[in-house]
């Protein structure tokens, strides 16, 4: 499951609606939002993203917010490294080859690593 998967579900329990429901009143199929909720669909286009919004009347710090988690969701990333260090390609490479593996704590502490770069920048 993706970070928009889980909170696309959550989003949906709350409200009290099905899949079925949602996807007859957005316009798509009850498959495809189960794709999306189970993260084998990649990233919604804007236009689903609207009408997931409108459909929940989302207030729009909620709707942002969501919409950030559905740019942090694609479950097919793509790394290029080209024109950097050996070493981080081999990172990235070692990284895409373990990452089904990783333990939630050994994650959760990469990302600390991540967040601490980036505050660093």
């Amino acid at each position: 499951m993706t970070p928009f998967g889980n909170a696309l579900r959550e989003l949906r329990q709350r409200k009290g609606v099905s899949q079925k429901q949602m996807a007859a009143a957005i316009g798509v199929s009850p498959a495809y939002l189960s794709a999306l909720e189970h993260g084998k669909r990649g990233l919604p286009n804007f236009d689903f993203l609207q009408r997931v919004a409108g459909y929940f009347n989302i207030i729009w710090d909620e709707a942002d917010e969501l919409f950030a988690t559905a740019g942090k969701s694609d479950p097919r990333v793509v790394l290029d490294t080209a024109g950097l260090a050996p070493d981080t390609t081999a990172f990235a490479n070692e990284l895409a080859r373990l990452i089904r593996q990783l333990p939630p704590d050994v994650v959760r502490q990469l990302q600390d690593v991540l967040d601490a770069a980036k505050n660093r920048m």
